[in-house]
């Protein structure tokens, strides 16, 4: 018995078929089986269908002999699938990379549940993919599995087969089948969603849902379309004969309601012969399911009242009036802040004209954060070697507290700022300055990028559209044009940078400054920050530090904290840190499980953990310059290779162990490989590639070059006689810290995927 059933029906869509099951057969989750339905296609459909049953013993085709329709298609896929659970999938639409192991890990991760819902992205013919607008109600956060009336916002979603995985048992106990004719999704959709005893949500976008330019079913003019009002008779006829479902119809009023105006106002579905058919029968079913009394916002009982009259003429003229006023007022707030953004311009005019201060230097990190990163050691070192030079450091106002005193606090976008951004001498970022900087003659301006370079950045986002997220790669040309030093920590980071970012400026493969303070740091530093953490003593702090992933609306931890901290015993605690661009913590504090997410200084994490756990965050590199155990949980590796892309393969130059899953992940801990010796090894042969420069005087040699023009910056101190403050945990031996036993059953810790 396989796990899923993915069901294809398929009609005249032979040019979209092959990579559509392709998308299928090629998913790193193979447990499962492909039923495609040939529905009778005059096209090549049932070709293609016998040719891959030929060539994968998983997949079965299925011929129609009479043209049926998708619902009775689906139907006819149902009765044979034998998977736990049935996924649906038009035979124009593709599977995302790793999406169904993505469903399967969520699926046993919330037990199972009758019905789990998952995002997906419109691909438009032009190449754009647009993600669903409606996905904040896919929320991983809160309980799981739950029932529709603690998340009625669901219904709320695109009521569609294809965004949902069913258990077959569940669909097969109830009798669910698609009915005949179009929005044959409707009679499917809502009663499985209110039946079902258990629901969880992925917020993960696993299907591309294909908008073809000509010939798509939904946009083009038919009488069919007049099929949605039997459809919603069988909705209703559904809550007459269950009880327990009927306290939907208030809302289930309201969405029909609204889809009916959706399906009349759009020129490309009804004909103009039938629209005032259309108008008397959504008259008839708005006053035939109308819950009288129940509650809905002003805008909405009067497009529902005018629908339900039959008021058309009215309808329309209001609908034309309601959007002009919102023109107005979104025309209003433009051209305040048009008038707003022309008085900023014109003081930032006046003050390029004004002498620029040698004196000054202007400071800034990606996103307006605050102090800290590549910027802020160099905003130290400028004060400490070049006292004379006046720093100022611009973040959003919540983030002024970690500014040091004696630096100047700016808020982006204000006038003052535009002026340090105009007559500073030095400007330093680890991103790009305001889209308006124009560069004076004389002006400095220091790039430090994010990182040592693993994902694809800079010109190579190209090819990745989920991991650019429209970035206007003329501007990135244009900013990269303007930039005179280019911090790089490694050679690798160097050959990266200009590739990606090519231009005229001067690369200064110095090593990383943000990690001077790593090699700075004393033990009684540790202490005193393991202190104020509240870590015990004796105790191994694991700081857990996943990265973004592009292809994930909700950053949501890979890992069951809880669980791994269970298993490896009381001397072990977790220190959780979120991505900057996570929304909320990966866990909440509590017992042995500290969020750090906030917390101001990633370096100060790194000093006071013993070992780090991360999966493709740039933060490996500046950790293994502590020399600290680094553990490599790689899930996902296919989904976040085609959204992102790496450089290298991190199995062919780990810095530790790799986990391919949870229990290989707690098997290291457990075993004493993330400190053995082949660990060890690997993690020097890390630094030796990835840290040469990483000594402690990174930013000193960038500093002394640029400001004071020193062309011999301080040597490097070589890597052997390097001696970064021990952790914590280096006290306790060699030995397994687990208490607990591991799991039944054979398993295999490799240290490459």
């Amino acid at each position: 018995m396989p796990r899923f059933s993915v069901i294809v029906p398929a009609y005249q869509v032979q040019a979209y078929l092959h990579a559509c099951l392709e998308s299928v057969l090629s998913q790193s989750y193979p447990d499962l089986e492909l039923i495609v339905v040939d529905d009778c296609s005059p096209d090549a459909c049932g070709a293609i269908a016998d040719e891959f049953t030929a060539r994968d013993p998983r997949v079965q085709a299925v011929h129609l002999p009479l043209n049926q329709g998708l619902g009775p298609a689906r139907n006819a896929g149902m009765e044979r699938a034998s998977g736990d659970y049935l996924v649906f999938l038009d035979g124009d639409d593709t599977l995302t990379p790793g999406a169904l192991r993505a469903v399967a890990d969520r699926i046993k991760e919330t037990g199972d549940p009758d019905v789990l819902v998952y995002d997906y992205a419109r691909t438009h013919w032009s190449g754009e993919a647009v993600r669903n607008q409606a996905a904040a109600h896919l929320t991983e956060e809160g309980p799981a599995p739950f029932r529709l009336t603690d998340r009625p916002g669901l219904l709320r979603l695109l009521m569609v087969a294809w965004n949902k995985t069913v258990r077959r048992e569940f669909a097969e106990r109830e009798g669910f089948t698609f009915p005949p004719g179009y929005y044959e999704d409707t009679p499917w959709t809502y009663p499985v969603l209110m039946t079902a005893q258990s629901i969880a949500t992925l917020d993960r976008v696993c299907v591309h849902y294909r908008q073809r330019r000509r010939g798509s079913i939904l946009g083009t003019p038919s009488e069919r379309h007049l099929d949605v009002f039997g459809q919603y008779d069988r909705v209703f006829a559904f809550l007459e004969s269950h009880p327990e479902p009927a306290r939907w119809r208030p809302l289930l009023y309201r969405r029909m309601a609204d889809h009916l105006t959706t399906v009349f106002t759009r020129p490309d579905r009804v004909p103009r012969a039938l629209r005032g058919e259309f108008l008397r029968r959504a008259r008839a079913h708005c006053r035939r399911y109308r819950v009288p009394g129940a509650p809905a916002p002003l805008p909405v009982r009067l497009r529902h009242a005018l629908l339900r009259l039959g008021l058309r003429r009215t309808y329309d003229a209001l609908r034309l009036t309601s959007a002009l006023h919102r023109r107005t007022v979104k025309g209003t707030a433009k051209l305040l802040h048009a008038v707003r953004a022309a008085v900023l311009r014109l003081h930032y005019r006046v003050q390029r004209r004004l002498p620029l201060r040698a004196d000054r230097a202007l400071f800034a990190a990606d996103g307006g954060r605050g102090h800290g990163g590549d910027p802020g050691a160099l905003e130290e070192s400028f004060r400490e070697l070049v006292p004379h030079v006046r720093t100022a450091w611009a973040a959003d106002p919540a983030h002024h507290h970690t500014i040091p005193t004696g630096t100047r606090r700016l808020v982006p976008g204000t006038a003052a700022y535009w002026t340090a951004l105009a007559r500073s001498r030095y400007l330093v970022h680890n991103a790009a300055f305001d889209a308006g900087l124009l560069k004076r003659k004389g002006q400095v301006l220091i790039q430090t990028q994010a990182g040592t370079p693993l994902k694809h950045m800079g010109l190579d986002l190209q090819e990745r559209p989920a991991a650019a997220g429209g970035t206007d790669f003329a501007r990135l040309l244009r900013d990269v044009d303007s930039w005179d030093y280019v911090v790089s920590a490694n050679r690798h980071s160097t050959l990266v940078w200009e590739r990606v970012h090519p231009g005229r400026y001067t690369t200064l493969e110095y090593g990383q400054p943000r990690t001077d303070v790593l090699q700075r740091a004393t033990p009684g530093d540790v202490a005193r920050l393991r202190e104020s953490l509240g870590i015990p003593g004796g105790t191994v702090a694991i700081l857990y530090a996943p990265t973004h992933r592009d292809y994930r609306r909700t950053q949501r931890a890979a890992l069951d904290l809880e669980r791994v901290l269970t298993r490896l015993g009381p001397r072990y605690m977790v220190l959780a840190r979120a991505h900057p661009r996570h929304c909320g913590p990966l866990a909440e504090s509590g017992g042995r499980i500290l969020d750090v997410s906030g917390h101001p200084s990633v370096q100060s994490l790194c000093l006071a953990s013993d070992a780090l756990v991360t999966d493709y965050s740039s933060l490996m590199f500046d950790y293994a310059g502590l020399d600290r155990p680094i553990v490599i949980h790689a899930d996902e590796p296919e989904a976040y290779e085609a959204a992102r892309g790496t450089y290298f393969a991190l199995s062919a130059v780990p810095p530790g162990a790799i986990a391919r899953d949870e229990d290989e992940l707690i098997d290291i801990f457990a075993d004493g490989h993330w400190r053995g010796a082949r660990s060890d090894r690997l993690r020097a042969e890390f630094r030796e590639r990835f840290c040469p420069y990483d000594d402690g005087r990174a930013a000193e040699r960038v500093v002394r070059r640029v400001v004071l023009g020193e062309t011999g910056p301080p040597p490097v101190v070589p890597l052997a006689e390097r001696r970064p403050a021990p952790s914590a945990a280096a006290a306790l031996g060699r030995t397994p810290l687990a208490t607990v036993p591991k799991p039944a059953g054979p398993r295999t810790v490799t240290d490459s995927l």
